[in-house]
């Protein structure tokens, strides 16, 4: 299982490429909400040890059901159920994870205890005020949230044209957003939980907006220009944000 979407592959790039220039071969990888493995399984095939973690044990069946990595292993863990290994890991992926949890911070501060002192968190998460958010997310999940007839009209023409609900990355049953983090909200988290941001960047900008995701999805070209141009606007018209985040050391 690999990823199509443009936008998809320039992230997974995005966290090859900061582990390859941050981390020597075979260290340990953590891969938090690590779903159907895509992302685990390609930084293993860089030469890393990961693991992969999710609470969906859909997701992590289908996980191990194509892995074929002895250094790849993936097991059915609740983010906030994560047992804390005090500096085990060399770099941590949270990716397109926090913007589902009530409580972000708590498994935040797990995670900055895990990674060892010079290792760094990699975090994605959608722009909460981004063209995505604003335009298909937040109208989608409200309209879900009222269960009235317009839902059952919306619900019904995105079966029609393909949405399953779920992604190529999870087969999780609820993807329901509850964070909606803007760029301040996210400096704001990093700095409560130990860490600062060092690296920050762009995704896509409108490719999964309706009407435009009904040409894009269809066109490698289209998406290919599109996370293009997020990279010529200003940060805050991206879609989502791809950063690395390292821990703040104590001053002596």
């Amino acid at each position: 299982m690999e990823f199509s979407r443009i936008a998809d592959k320039k992230r997974l790039q995005f966290i090859l490429d900061a582990i390859s220039k941050n981390i020597p071969a075979g260290e340990e990888i953590l891969d938090v909400g690590c779903g159907n493995g895509i992302i685990t399984t390609a930084v293993g095939k860089s030469g890393f040890i990961v693991t992969g973690i999710d609470s969906s044990e859909k997701t992590i069946a289908a996980a191990q059901s194509s892995n074929i990595l002895p250094n790849v292993k993936f097991v059915v863990i609740a983010a906030g159920k994560l047992v804390i290994e005090p500096g085990k890991f060399s770099a941590i992926i949270c990716s397109e994870v926090l913007e589902h949890l009530d409580d972000p911070s708590a498994l935040l501060i797990k995670l900055n205890q895990s990674l060892k002192d010079n290792g760094i968190l990699l975090v994605t998460v959608p722009n909460g005020r981004g063209p995505r958010e604003l335009f298909v997310t937040k109208p989608v999940q409200y309209l879900q949230k009222k269960n009235n007839f317009a839902w059952k009209i919306v619900g019904a023409f995105k079966k029609l044209l393909g949405y399953k609900g779920t992604t190529i990355q999870s087969s999780a049953d609820d993807l329901t957003h509850i964070q909606f983090f803007t760029r301040r909200e996210l400096a704001e988290l990093a700095k409560a939980n130990g860490f600062s941001i060092a690296t920050i960047k762009k995704t896509n900008f409108i490719e999964q907006v309706f009407p435009f995701s009904l040409i894009m999805k269809r066109s490698k070209l289209l998406q290919k220009l599109d996370c293009r141009l997020a990279d010529w606007l200003p940060l805050d018209f991206t879609s989502g944000y791809m950063m690395v985040w390292r821990k703040i050391q104590p001053k002596d």
